[in-house]
This record gives structure tokens, C-alpha cells and sequence, in this order.
């Protein structure tokens, strides 16, 4: 059995913090980085969007972007055309991730190998 140390929090092991769970709540969603990381360049239509994320489907697309803008992370902005076209961009909320994302892709880059797939570039 194992020592119990008086200086050890129990509680502390047991809850994780609300803010971390919030954020992999919507960022531990497959996609959703990729989404974000490639509206952090300008804002994208949505075919553009689907090209420049190999294996995505326009229905999980469609999701994906559907709960970000919820989050307040995106805008959806319809230019009336004709023809009618769709695009999205990342409100300050989302441009604000921008530096936990370069801190991520730096550690993945580490950590993880970093080798970029080409067929992964607008």
C-alpha cells in the first residue's frame, strides 16, 4: 500500500482545471485545429477550406465550423454573388489562439517530429 504524504492535495488529483477542459472540449475535436490553424492565415471560403485539409468531409467541415462560430471562434460572412459564396474568418477571440498554437506546433515540431505534409498546403 502506498505512503500517503500530509502534504499531498487529494482534491488537486481528482479535478482537472475547468479552463483546460473548456478548451479540449472544442480543440480536442479532430479537425478543429487544422480548421483554425489554416484560417489563421486570412479568412477562407469554404471549398478553399475543404482543399487545404486532405480527408476532411464538407459534413464535418460543416460541423466543425458550426461549433466554432457557437464558441465565438469563427464568422460565417455570405458575399451574395452571384454567385453565392461562403467565408469564414476567425474573430479576436479565435486570432488570439495564435500563440498557444505556435507554441503547440513548436513542441509537436520537438516532440513529436514535424515533418509537414505537402498535400496539407493552400
Amino acid at each position: 500500500m502506498a505512503e500517503h504524504n500530509a502534504d499531498h492535495d487529494e482534491d488537486a488529483c481528482r479535478k482537472v482545471d475547468v479552463g483546460i477542459t473548456r478548451v479540449f472540449e472544442l480543440f480536442g475535436k479532430r479537425w478543429t485545429g487544422p480548421i483554425v490553424s489554416v484560417l489563421m492565415q486570412r479568412a477562407v471560403h469554404f471549398a478553399e477550406l475543404r482543399r487545404a485539409i486532405p480527408g476532411i468531409s464538407e459534413r464535418m467541415l460543416s460541423d466543425r465550423l458550426t461549433e466554432l462560430a457557437a464558441s465565438g471562434l469563427v464568422v460565417r460572412e455570405v458575399d451574395d454573388g452571384p454567385p453565392l459564396r461562403v467565408a469564414y474568418r476567425l474573430t479576436d477571440a479565435g486570432k488570439a489562439m495564435e500563440p498557444a498554437l505556435k507554441e503547440l506546433k513548436m513542441w509537436s515540431e520537438s516532440y513529436l517530429g514535424g515533418e509537414e505534409s505537402p498535400e496539407g498546403r493552400c
